[in-house]
């Protein structure tokens, strides 16, 4: 008999057997219907002995000072600060947009404080912000959202960003200063000896199962337990009674080369030429040293794993009729999936240790820091 069946152990699911197995001292029992585990963070060594990551690249990143002190118990850290350029009219500028993007694409000498101006005109005056372009125009001009946002939106979507809910570019990152980092969170780090390693320390306890190449309707009648944590598609858990809520995937393209390094940078994106969105080395990542190089281009399709709920009023409708039959359940709805909600990893974790929290709270666990202490 266990006490929680824990359907997926990407970050959410994971997260919540660590949890409950060490602090709650209750018996999981984790499954995937993959053969693996660690969800769409999974990453393996390919044929050259080339770390790479399966599902696309994983950089990790957050504010929260909780969500990082707890998974360092399960890893050690290589500080990690990604930079992307974007390949745009002949050359490779960095992204978000700042003054050496300005000045390299206009060949122009501008200021940080002359910058500004320069936004501010080629700003367009939109009264009522509703779509995506409505958005990038309004911050930032129509060339720039010609230059950087449309054509990758319209790869990446396979609508036009006029179609597209606001919250798509809600915060278009524009620098008047030169930071290149993708990313300005406190903690940027990548685990040390990669996230399936990580994963493997997480899960690493007596109370916690694991069945992998498992649905969970094939066990649901055949294994006792009390509580079900759901992390999969809430559309898929109700049989898609309302109908499937729509998702974009990625079709991924890896490649080896015999040599040290393939580009400048950890990703270059493409907005505006070929059918792939981005590029990614994977070296540049994880830090390895290696005489080759391994690397993933991106096709955005229709086809494939769930991976981008697809931010449109109508989809929104949708889920809310599922999250309705979610809030009858005794069913725990917990990650990406199971929220129709983009989220990043650091955001996962958070949503799962503040799921455990009010499962503490209902259930009336007791004495769990001194289970954790034992442990």
């Amino acid at each position: 008999m266990f006490d929680y069946l824990i359907v997926g152990a990407g970050f959410a699911g994971s997260v919540l057997a660590e949890r409950l197995a060490v602090a709650g001292n209750k018996k999981v029992l984790l499954i995937d219907k993959r053969n693996h585990i660690g969800g769409n963070a999974f990453d393996y060594y390919d044929n050259e002995g080339i770390l790479i990551h399966k599902y696309g690249p994983h950089i990790f990143h957050t504010n929260s000072r909780e969500v990082f002190d707890y998974l360092s118990k399960f890893t050690e850290w290589r500080n990690y600060q990604h930079k992307v350029l974007a390949d745009l009219d002949g050359q490779q500028v960095p992204v978000p947009i700042n003054l050496t993007t300005i000045n390299t694409l206009y060949n122009l000498n501008l200021s940080s404080s002359e910058l500004e101006g320069f936004f501010a005109d080629k700003a367009e005056d939109v009264k009522q912000v509703r779509t995506s372009e409505d958005v990038v125009v309004k911050a930032v001009g129509r060339d720039l959202y010609n230059k950087f946002f449309r054509g990758y939106t319209q790869k990446q979507w396979d609508l036009d960003p006029s179609e597209l809910d606001a919250s798509v570019t809600a915060r278009v990152p524009t620098r008047t200063n030169k930071d290149d980092r993708y990313f300005t969170d406190t903690y940027q780090s990548m685990p040390l000896y990669g996230y399936t390693k990580m994963f493997e320390n997480m899960l690493n306890h007596p109370n916690i199962k694991i069945m992998l190449n498992t649905g969970y309707r094939e066990i649901a009648n055949e294994i006792a337990f009390s509580k079900m944590i759901f992390t999969g598609p809430v559309d898929e858990y109700f049989n898609y009674c309302y109908g499937k809520l729509p998702y974009r995937s990625i079709n991924f393209k890896f490649e080896t080369f015999d040599k040290e390094q393939f580009q400048r940078t950890g990703t270059i994106n493409y907005p505006n030429d070929y059918a792939f969105t981005r590029i990614t080395e994977f070296k540049y990542l994880t830090g390895q040293k290696h005489h080759k190089t391994s690397l993933v281009y991106e096709f955005p399709t229709a086809d494939g794993d769930p991976y981008y709920p697809i931010p449109r009023p109508e989809n929104a409708e949708l889920y809310k009729k599922y999250k309705a039959l979610a809030d009858q359940s005794d069913t725990h709805f917990v990650g990406r999936l199971a929220t129709y909600k983009y989220y990043n990893m650091d955001q996962v974790v958070a949503q799962a240790l503040s799921t455990f929290k009010k499962i503490q709270a209902e259930v009336g666990i007791k004495s769990m820091h001194n289970n954790e202490a034992a442990a």
